[in-house]
């Protein structure tokens, strides 16, 4: 049986990309040089590959697709970026991912087993973990971080260098210009705002009843009990001794250099 790559006969590879064994490339997509696609990638019709990039096995692009295209960054110089794809993620139609920057790090990173819904858009230098949803016309700006689990909802979108920790839900047409903690529901409707925990994907992940009560109180102690943020983070260092996932929490809060979303 053979594993060579299926090539639609109007598509146009360029000499220098390589290609995996059982992919599958569909009509008039372009793939240009120093672009790596791993095994058994499916790659619809009318998408573009721009290198340098690298994407591992098993990632579906349905159509219509940008896949590491220049950075949308007045200040890049044409310098050596790359855009770094995980595996088993899905792209449908008209996402656009582009490169890093060279003032940014020089890499946009995209973990494993993310879904990303048609327009999504991921732009230089961002950091996207794994187990992902971005839904209809999702934007990241530039800089952006987003951790494990993380659900983003239709419209919704991040400011540059904003951070968003893991198992967050930002609701439909929420706009987030400071970074969210982990576990915290985000409100839609323009500027977003905390709306609680999300307690229903943590249940659908496997968290005990007493995990999500540590990290509820943590959210209480955070958001709803009027503290300053040095008085909350004291008590949420005592709350930790007995929660990583609260570990988790605070450590975030204590990484940040942008404010936090309150």
């Amino acid at each position: 049986m053979s594993h060579s790559p299926r090539i639609h006969p109007t598509a146009a590879i360029d000499p220098g990309a390589r290609l995996g064994a059982d992919v599958s490339i569909g009509a008039f997509t372009v793939i240009g040089a120093d672009v790596e696609i791993g095994d058994g990638c499916q790659i619809g019709p009318h998408c573009s590959f721009s290198g340098p990039t690298r994407i591992g096995p098993g990632n579906r692009f349905i159509g219509h697709v940008a896949v590491g295209g220049e950075p949308q960054d007045k200040k890049y110089a044409g310098e050596r970026t790359e855009l770094v794809i995980g595996q088993g993620n899905v792209f449908r139609e008209f996402v656009t991912l582009n490169r890093g920057t060279g003032g940014g790090g020089g890499i946009t990173r995209i973990g494993d087993d993310n879904w990303m819904l048609a327009y999504a858009h991921v732009a230089h230098d961002c950091i996207v973990g794994n187990h992902c949803v971005f839904s209809n016309n999702t934007t990241l700006a530039g800089h952006v971080t987003v951790g494990d689990w993380v659900i983003i909802s239709g419209f919704a979108g991040a400011h540059q260098f904003c951070r968003i920790g893991a198992h967050a839900f930002l609701g439909m047409g929420a706009l987030v210009n400071g970074d969210v903690p982990p576990y915290t529901m985000v409100g839609g409707n323009s500027l977003g705002r905390p709306r609680g925990i999300n307690s229903e994907g943590l249940k659908r992940r496997g968290f005990d009843a007493e995990r999500i009560a540590a990290i509820k109180r943590a959210y209480r102690t955070l958001y709803v009990a009027g503290l300053p943020l040095a008085e909350a983070r004291e008590q949420l260092a005592a709350q930790a001794q007995g929660s990583d996932d609260v570990r988790l929490l605070l450590d975030f809060i204590e990484s940040g250099e942008r404010p936090l979303l309150r």
